[in-house]
């Protein structure tokens, strides 16, 4: 029984557009019952939002292609300006009803413009009759052009008095979006993420090859998901993963070596070129040829030639020094600086050591917080030449205290404040270093 009914449409077309957007079903109904039917007013303005590879540009896409219905479909970050943005809705509303029409460039410098025009453009293309939908997609670069631009396409239809309505696709949350000086407030509908027993395994497992079996294509996608899923859960990074290795692991049915269900034989032959692949995700740094041409050679993963294989990042001059400085400040005693830190430090009071089992390692006790004078001081004693307290040292300085702050997201028990104060331990040094 399908899931997908709406007395608007016929059901042949909703049998279609469940089969292509599987998953998002829930999502689907809800967006139907929105839209209503062709000559009906629907919601002025709908917000989408959910993590990346989650299907929100397809499933409108998708939706909007298949039920046929007037759209304009724009990428925010492409048109990047606010003039861009509205002369491409204004081309793409040209010849939104014909295809074969060419469409004329009209400039439109500010919204006033662009209302007048884009009733003259609704008009000129008989839409009246039915909802005509203006899609955002990346819809958080809004936020970027004049303060203007996001409210007045939440209140297009009222603007222009036609039926339109403008949904934003956007992977940040609707309260980021809010202006301070208030604004019609949209409908807000979530994407979430597909997991990986019932949605990823079902996504992937829809493309399998004809000459081979379903379930054998399953448990194929079964062992990259549990390889891969850990590390990277975007599903067009997953599907490019799946097409990539899928000839790797079918070579021991080819040559007769095993059957389809000798999954044991299988994952063996697998297993070392999955985890060459575990060392490139994300960074698509050799084409698909290139990486099936060092399969066929065999090649260990060290052998890779591309970003990964040159992993050595040489940090600025004063960088270093600086890295120094804040490690020598995070583990040394303030009272042994002009000691190690000055050549004529005068006579060194002797004190009353501690024996030899009561003492204590710097490093067991963790890095201490020390102010931005003594680290500047340290850093001038052990450069060699003067250096002189500039933007560029300063700079540096703003982005170690950053890169050190990023490490430690998630553990906000070591984040007090305004009191937190810079401190740079042995871990965060050879994760630097590497």
């Amino acid at each position: 029984m399908p899931s997908l009914e709406h007395p608007a449409y016929p059901a042949a077309t909703l049998l279609q557009l469940e089969s292509l957007v599987p998953c998002r079903e829930s999502q689907v109904s809800t967006l139907l019952s929105i839209f209503g039917e062709r000559q009906q007013f629907s919601f002025p303005s709908i917000f989408i939002y959910g993590h990346t590879s989650s299907g929100k540009t397809y499933v409108m896409k998708t939706l909007l292609t298949t039920l046929q219905l007037p759209h304009v479909f724009v990428n925010c970050v492409e048109y990047f300006t606010s003039r861009l943005l509205l002369e491409e809705i204004l081309i793409q509303l040209q010849s939104c009803s014909s295809e074969t029409e060419q469409a004329s460039h009209v400039p439109c410098d500010n919204f006033n413009d662009f209302v007048r025009l884009f009733k003259q453009a609704v008009a000129s293309q008989e839409l009246q009759d039915q909802t005509l939908y203006i899609v955002l997609d990346r819809a958080e670069q809004l936020r970027e052009m004049e303060a203007n631009i996001l409210p007045a396409f939440l209140r297009l239809q009222e603007l222009t008095g036609r039926n339109v309505t403008v949904v934003l696709l956007s992977e940040i949350v609707w309260e980021l979006f809010r202006p301070s000086t208030g604004c019609f407030e949209p409908f807000t509908l979530y994407f979430p993420d597909y997991s990986i027993a019932g949605h990823l395994q079902k996504i992937l497992s829809q493309n399998h090859p004809p000459e081979y079996s379903a379930d054998f294509y399953a448990a194929y996608i079964n062992i990259l998901l549990g390889v891969f899923y850990m590390v990277c859960r975007d599903l067009k990074e997953l599907q490019h993963l799946a097409v990539l290795n899928f000839s790797k692991y079918c070579e021991p049915v080819v040559s007769g070596e095993a059957s389809e269900r000798d999954t044991r034989k299988l994952w063996k032959n697998i297993e070392p070129h999955l985890k060459k692949a575990m060392q490139t995700v994300y960074l698509r740094e050799i084409s698909t040829s290139q990486w099936e041409r060092l399969q066929r050679e065999d090649g260990e993963p060290g052998q890779l030639k591309g970003l990964s294989a040159h992993t050595h990042v040489e940090l600025p001059y004063y960088s270093k020094f600086l890295l120094i400085a804040a490690y020598l400040a995070s583990y040394n005693p303030v009272r042994t600086d002009k000691r190690f830190f000055l050549k004529h430090h005068g006579k060194i009071r002797k004190t009353n050591f501690m024996k030899k089992h009561e003492k204590t390692s710097n490093h067991l006790l963790g890095p201490k917080p020390f102010p931005l004078d003594r680290l500047l001081a340290i850093l001038y004693s052990i450069v060699d030449n003067r250096v002189a307290p500039t933007a560029n040292i300063f700079s540096q300085i703003t982005s170690l205290v950053t890169l050190q702050l990023l490490t430690m997201v998630g553990h906000n028990d070591q984040l007090d404040g305004p009191r937190y104060k810079c401190t740079v331990s042995l871990d965060f040094i050879r994760a630097i270093a590497r």
